[in-house]
């Protein structure tokens, strides 16, 4: 079952897609959507009687996870590293006026 594409649907195509396609991009454009017709033509022939449909190939999981906080509030550890500190935050050199 051969699907012939029409130079206008591969002009279509182009328009829709912004592209510029040469006389020779154009023919093998041609092929190459038939080809992917033909093979959507036999997948359709396929008995998928109970089968159920899919939105992913691969299970999908909830990824979220409880937020819990593990390692506390270390502040004065962190604040030995700092250069200069005052009332428990960082001291940085003024950036904007």
């Amino acid at each position: 079952m051969a699907n012939v594409i029409s130079d206008e649907t591969i002009e279509y195509v182009g328009i829709l897609a912004k592209l510029e396609l040469s006389g020779e991009e154009r023919e093998q454009a041609k092929k190459d959507m038939g080809r992917m017709l033909d093979y959507i033509d036999k997948l359709n022939e396929l008995d998928t009687t109970g089968v159920e449909p899919m939105s992913h190939v691969f299970p999908v999981n909830n990824v979220f996870r409880e937020d819990v906080v593990e390692n506390g509030d270390d502040r004065e550890n962190m604040l030995k590293n700092a250069p200069e500190q005052k009332d428990g935050t960082y001291v940085v050199p003024i950036t904007v006026e």
